[in-house]
C-alpha cells in the first residue's frame, strides 16, 4: 500500500499562506484542535510548499507574528512511498503528520491513517500485542486535581494517564483530550471575566501549554481543580498479550483512542500507543 491510498488529499488539507500572521493559524489549532498547519506560498510557478507552524514553535516564539519566521522546515515523503515507509519516518522524526510533497503539496499523511491501513489489513498487522507494549506506563492517583495531572502529563511528554484508585487497580484512563475539553483557554491579554486567572494564580503561566498533539497556545489557560475521577474515561478498552496490530488497531478507531492498556488478568502490564502499532511494520 502506497502513502497516495492512505493520505488525505490536497483539496482537503487546510494550509495558510505567506504572508500572514500568527492569528492566520491561531483558527486552526484552537478551534480545530490542529496539531500543525502546512504552510504555502503563491508564486508566479504556482502553489510552493515552504514547511508547517506548529503548536510548539507558536510557543517558543510568543511574541512574533509573521508567519514566514515561525516556519519550521519538516521531512516530507512522496506519494509513492510505502507506508512501511512513512511509519518508518514518523518513528524516526516523532512526527505524528507528514506532507506528501514532489514539487507541490500533494497531502498529509497520519499515524492514524497508517493504523486505519493497519486495521484494515492493508498493511501487515500480525505483530502481537506483548511484543508492542512498553512496560513503561504514565498512571495518575484518582483523587488528583486536573491542575496538577496536567502538569503530571505535560512533564511526563506523554499524552495519557492510566488512572488507579486506592487500592492501585485501573479505574480509568485520563488523555490530553480529556483536559482540553474542560479547560479554558485565553489568547493574550483579552478580557474575558472574573474567572480568568490573576498573574498569581498558580495555574496561570507564560507563554508555554502543550501536551501531546492537542493543547493550544496561551498566555493564560484555567484548569478546574477537581479531582481527576470528574474528567476521566471510566470504561477502560484492555487487550491482552495475544492481540494482534490489527486487532488493536481496529479497537483504537471503532473506540477513537490512541492507547490501550495491556493486562494480564486484572493486572496492568504495559501499555499500546498508536505509535507503537508502527513499530510492527
Amino acid at each position: 500500500m502506497n502513502v497516495a491510498d492512505a493520505m488525505t488529499p490536497r483539496s482537503d488539507v487546510v494550509t495558510v499562506q505567506i504572508p500572514g500572521t500568527r492569528d492566520d493559524v491561531l483558527e486552526y489549532l484552537q478551534e480545530r484542535a490542529f496539531s500543525s498547519v502546512p504552510v504555502i506560498k503563491e508564486t508566479d510557478d504556482g502553489e510552493e510548499f515552504r514547511g508547517i507552524i506548529s503548536r510548539e514553535s507558536l510557543i517558543d516564539q510568543p511574541d512574533e507574528d509573521q508567519l514566514a519566521l515561525l516556519v519550521e522546515e519538516v521531512p516530507t515523503i512522496t506519494a509513492d512511498a510505502t507506508i512501511e515507509d512513512v511509519a518508518t519516518l514518523m518513528l524516526s522524526e516523532g512526527d505524528r503528520r507528514i506532507p506528501v510533497v514532489d514539487g507541490d503539496l500533494e497531502g498529509i499523511i497520519t499515524v492514524t491513517d497508517v493504523v486505519r491501513a493497519i486495521a484494515n489489513g492493508a498493511v501487515d498487522g500480525d505483530a502481537l500485542a506483548n511484543d508492542l507494549a512498553s512496560s513503561e506506563v504514565n498512571c495518575i492517583y484518582v483523587e488528583t486535581p486536573l491542575t496538577v495531572a496536567e502538569r503530571e502529563l505535560s512533564y511526563a511528554e506523554v499524552p495519557y494517564g492510566v488512572v488507579l484508585d486506592d487500592d492501585g487497580e485501573m479505574t480509568g484512563m485520563l488523555t490530553e483530550v480529556d483536559i482540553i475539553e474542560v479547560a479554558r483557554v485565553v489568547e493574550g491579554e483579552d478580557d474575558t471575566g472574573n474567572s480568568i486567572a490573576n498573574e498569581d494564580d498558580e495555574w496561570a503561566w507564560e507563554g508555554i501549554k502543550a501536551v501531546g498533539g492537542r493543547y493550544m497556545p496561551t498566555r493564560n489557560v484555567e484548569i478546574p481543580v477537581e479531582p481527576v475521577r470528574e474528567f476521566m474515561t471510566p470504561d477502560l478498552v484492555t487487550v491482552n498479550k495475544r492481540r494482534t496490530a490489527e486487532e488493536i488497531a481496529q479497537l483504537m478507531l471503532e473506540h477513537d483512542i490512541e492507547q490501550i492498556p495491556l493486562v494480564a488478568g486484572d493486572e496492568l502490564v504495559g501499555i499500546v500507543r498508536d505509535v507503537d502499532l508502527l513499530e510492527g511494520l
